[in-house]
């Protein structure tokens, strides 16, 4: 890798004051590699900076952040052209840092930085979503968006992914399902739906694999549906056995409609979206992000 190369660090704002950070990018400089610095404090900063690097062709730009943080820089990158995109960097500074587990990037700063800058970039999918908003990992319907939405910051700060869990546990009162009709190919499917996974990505949530046979270059999202008929027998084969669970309905397209009766949450990589129809198409190789060797989301490692 050409060292002179410029990778810009977009960090999300509450991770300024990573010590370990600062100390990881000045070694990274001091071995040559040029890296830029930018901090976002409010929404549309990310895409503001992704387009500063662009002008200054940038190799790799790099989300220093959650599932939201990577979620927003990707969408930038994907609205570029092909000709002058770079290649996306993960550095796993959220709460639940769910892509970036599901991927093997590393939790240590050291090592996820410098896989980042220096590791392999390879092509992987998108999902657009109404042909407006993306995701990178996974679009999330259902109870555990609620959840995910409501839990209090400083829940997630004190205790990590496992809050929300725990938050659930104390909103069982305003759980319902949802009524959704879902449609891919040759895949149909309508009735009562708990929760809702369709995957670039395999886990959401803090670590929960909803769809754990999905593949980031396969020009596929794997579909998951926890049907809702009994409530709380369901609820407990989805958050205790998820992967024997006899509430579990999947299937894989390269598309997949919703439809719903009244309005539904999607949360897309952290992102809610709120709706009645959502059209979801894979856009292949939409861009290269650098991955470790053997990074279980690759078909070819």
């Amino acid at each position: 890798m050409d060292k002179n190369a410029t990778s810009f660090i977009i960090v999300n704002g509450k991770g300024a004051g990573n010590d370990a950070l600062r100390a990881a990018v000045s070694k990274l400089r001091d071995e040559g590699h040029s890296i830029a610095v930018r901090v976002t404090w409010e929404r549309g900063d990310a895409g503001r900076y992704v387009n500063e690097a662009l002008a200054q062709d940038a190799q790799t730009v790099i989300a220093g952040g959650g599932d939201g943080t990577i979620n927003e820089i990707a969408t930038a990158l994907a609205l570029a052209s092909v000709e002058k995109r770079p290649a996306l960097g993960i550095l796993p500074l959220g709460t639940a840092n769910d892509f970036a587990a599901s991927a093997g990037i590393p939790q240590e700063i050291d090592p996820a930085l410098r896989l980042a800058i220096t590791g392999r970039a390879c092509p992987v999918d998108l999902a657009r979503v109404n042909d407006n908003a993306w995701f990178i990992n996974m679009a999330t319907g259902g109870f555990g968006p609620r959840i995910t939405s409501e839990t209090p910051e400083k829940l997630k700060a004190a205790l990590g992914s496992i809050s929300y869990f725990i938050h659930g546990m104390l909103r069982l009162d305003t759980l319902k399902p949802d009524r959704c009709d879902i449609r891919g190919e040759n895949f149909h499917w309508q009735g009562e739906a708990l929760a809702i996974g369709i995957g670039n990505g395999r886990q959401a949530g803090g670590g929960q694999a909803l769809c754990p046979q999905a593949l980031i270059d396969d020009g596929l999202l794997q579909l998951r549906i926890f049907t809702g008929e009994e409530l709380l027998p369901a609820l407990f084969n989805t958050l205790t056995r998820p992967d024997e669970n006899p509430n579990a309905i999947d299937s894989k397209s390269a598309w997949f409609e919703i439809t719903s009766p009244h309005d539904i949450i999607f949360n897309l990589d952290g992102e809610p979206l709120s709706g009645r129809k959502f059209r979801i198409d894979v856009e292949p190789g939409a861009l290269s992000c650098r991955l470790p060797p053997g990074c279980p989301l690759l078909s070819v490692r």
